[in-house]
């Protein structure tokens, strides 16, 4: 068996498509536009398996009944979103598997950004698809006053293994160290991080994926448990991590 292979594809300017690719199988996750997947397929002569979505935005689905046309190709996202998503022949939980050997990705409900979300854990591939919950040194905009629910979301993937890989939704590292240095700038952690992002992005590299164990130590909203972060948004010692979460997201929004 060869080893797994995942692609970053970038997409619509600053989302990101994965193709994912093992003994010929393939899965492209959250296709935000067709094109340029269709592009990676033809020029590597695969097929196209199956599609997995995070959740119903249509940056994240938007390439979905193209792909089935061209392939005839299994769409799995979302129970919770099926009436929102189109052509979704499988509706996953938390709880429930796709796929098989170091393809088989574990569903973990992840919502706040949208009621619905989920992402995909590999755990043979230590790999993570989490759509719009986590970001590098970032996490998804909230759809409506569902702070805790999204800091339960983010504590969900937090606790994964910490060299797992993080491959996220959108290129969007750039604001978020920005915001992070701006809360928690005594982190050297993420100073050093800040400044690795700074040079991929002007060599014109992605910043994804990440791992769990980077965004453990320099990601201000996996850190709403710290003093720093407490101090930053003008809060007590003893304040809840999600409301600590909460006035994080807030002042983002601003940002």
């Amino acid at each position: 068996m060869t080893a797994l292979e995942i692609e970053v594809i970038p997409a619509l300017g600053d989302n990101y498509v994965f193709l994912i690719e093992n003994d010929g199988r393939t899965v492209v996750v959250d296709p935000g536009e067709a094109a340029p997947v269709l592009r990676r397929l033809q020029s590597r002569n695969l097929r196209l398996d199956e599609i997995w979505i995070t959740h119903r935005h249509g940056d994240h689905t938007g390439g979905v009944a193209e792909l089935v046309g061209k392939y005839g190709c299994k769409v799995v996202g979302p129970a919770a979103e099926a009436g929102a998503i189109g052509g979704l022949d499988v509706g996953v939980e938390e709880g429930d598997s796709v796929g098989e050997g170091t393809m088989r990705a574990e569903v973990i409900a992840t919502p706040g950004h949208t009621e619905g979300h989920i992402s995909y854990h590999l755990p043979e591939a230590k790999a993570l698809f989490c759509g719009d919950t986590l970001f590098v040194m970032g996490c998804g905009r909230l759809s409506g006053d569902v702070a805790p629910t999204m800091w339960r979301s983010l504590q969900k993937l937090a606790a994964l293994p910490e060299g797992t890989r993080v491959y996220c939704g959108h290129e969007y590292t750039l604001a978020n160290a920005r915001f992070a240095v701006s809360v928690d700038g005594d982190n050297q952690d993420l100073q050093a991080k800040a400044r690795l992002v700074g040079s991929l992005r002007d060599q014109g590299q992605p910043t994804v994926p990440s791992t769990i164990g980077e965004e453990r130590r320099t990601n201000p909203f996996l850190r709403a448990g710290e003093p720093a972060l407490r101090r930053s948004v003008g809060m007590t010692e003893d304040a809840d991590a999600a409301e600590v979460f909460g006035a994080l997201r807030r002042r983002k929004d601003r940002a």
